[in-house]
């Protein structure tokens, strides 16, 4: 019932997302990888909370719903309002924070995606994992917060790697 239920909830989201083609503008580079910060929540809270956004405007430098969100402040928002885990601010702080890296064959629900939109090796984008081949991010200026599809060409040429946030250990120590 809930893989229905959640499947359900995918399939919604991807037919409110829109389309764009342009990639996210870079970010400034990280003084030092920072650590995670945990609190409260679970990935399930943080899958709801970040479906519940899609359609909201894209700014740069946003972090609010109300006010609109680049990638990293969707990512900051969510990770802050479902879970109470404060993440770094940018992409690049955040693919250097202290956890660990997960293969893409082994994403979970809630585990940070990250792109290299403007070529290269570089992160200058990323996302939150919801399951099914699915992430939920924010992606440019005069777009919406949308549900994609890692399959996409774009996505799968752009991928860099993804990160775990909610560890076996968060998950025995609340």
């Amino acid at each position: 019932m809930a893989a229905i239920a959640r499947l359900s909830i995918l399939l919604a989201a991807a037919l409110l997302s829109a389309c764009s083609s342009r990639a996210p503008a870079p970010v400034a580079p990280p003084a030092a990888p920072p650590a995670v910060s945990y609190s409260y929540g679970n990935a399930n809270d943080v899958l709801f909370r970040a479906l519940g956004l899609v359609g909201t405007p894209y700014r740069y430098g946003g972090n609010t719903p109300d006010g609109g969100f680049d990638c990293s402040g969707l990512i900051g928002y969510v990770y802050r309002d479902a879970a109470g885990i404060s993440l770094p601010r940018s992409t690049r702080e955040m693919i250097s924070m202290r956890a660990p890296a997960v293969g893409r064959d082994a994403l979970q629900s809630g585990d940070l995606v990250f792109f290299a939109t403007n070529g290269g090796r570089q992160v200058s984008h990323a996302g939150i994992y919801v399951g099914d081949g699915r992430f939920v991010h924010a992606p440019s200026t005069g777009g919406t917060v949308r549900l994609d599809s890692l399959s996409n060409t774009y996505w799968q040429r752009t991928y860099l790697n993804a990160k775990r946030v909610f560890t076996p250990e968060l998950a025995s120590n609340p």
